[in-house]
């Protein structure tokens, strides 16, 4: 499964079902959920929440190594939640979220290599 096709998986599970009652039960308002299965993309507690509910690792969504098919506790790591904000923000393009995303990724990676090697302490924000 991919993040564009969340939507479609939750109509599917959704089935005949009212949109306010599976909202209800998922923990999002109804208007949320229909945006989802429309084709938007939900923020990171919404997402948290639609995978804990499709019983999906996020993941396995968004096409990580080591995706855990089938996860009933998912775990997002820390450089997903950066994608995943800048990708629900209406204010940003895709394309652009993707290129802060790679951004904010590429220092994250190099920060973890300099603390590997020796050559940076672990900042005291982490």
């Amino acid at each position: 499964m991919t993040l564009l096709r969340l939507g479609a998986a939750l109509r599917d599970r959704r089935g005949t079902r009212g949109v306010r009652e599976l909202a209800a039960e998922i923990g999002i308002s109804p208007a949320t959920l229909s945006r989802v299965e429309g084709g938007k993309l939900p923020d990171l507690v919404t997402f948290r929440k639609i995978c804990v509910w499709l019983k999906i690792d996020p993941a396995q969504i968004l096409g990580l190594p080591g995706a855990q098919e089938g996860s009933t506790e998912p775990s997002i790591p820390d450089s997903m939640t950066v994608a995943v904000h800048l990708r629900a923000d209406a204010q940003l393009s895709q394309e652009a979220a993707g290129d802060l995303a790679a951004l904010i990724l590429a220092a994250q990676r190099e920060l973890a290599g300099r603390v590997r090697d020796g050559r940076a302490d672990v900042p005291s924000w982490v």
